[in-house]
């Protein structure tokens, strides 16, 4: 399957998922406290504000190959049908963006490139 033909928001999809288990491995396995204050502190990390911030970042130092810029502005672009929880609409497709990319690297078998992400 060629994973760059996917819709944008599948990829997303599928990276918010990514994200998450990556941050709640992280957390858990670095903080070893009370799930409740597991939560909080996850939640800082996946938020959409700080997926913005922390594409905005990435764009700054040039991280991202072609291709994954290409899945970025798609993920960027795309029409979602949801709407944004506690954030405006360019923050929110922001970290959508990202997590397009995230969901790209994930389906496309580039674990390196996810770890270093």
């Amino acid at each position: 399957m060629n994973v760059k033909l996917l819709n944008p928001l599948t990829l997303a999809y599928m990276g918010d998922a990514v994200l998450d288990q990556h941050v709640r491995e992280y957390i858990v396995l670095k903080l070893q406290s009370k799930p409740h204050r597991l939560h909080q502190v996850s939640k800082s990390y996946v938020s959409a504000k700080s997926q913005a911030k922390t594409l905005e970042y990435l764009l700054g130092i040039d991280w991202f190959t072609e291709e994954e810029l290409s899945v970025l502005k798609r993920g960027r672009n795309a029409k979602s049908y949801t709407k944004a929880k506690n954030t405006d609409i360019q923050t929110y497709r922001k970290s959508s963006a990202l997590e397009a990319v995230i969901g790209f690297l994930y389906l496309d078998h580039q674990s390196e490139r996810l770890e270093n992400l």
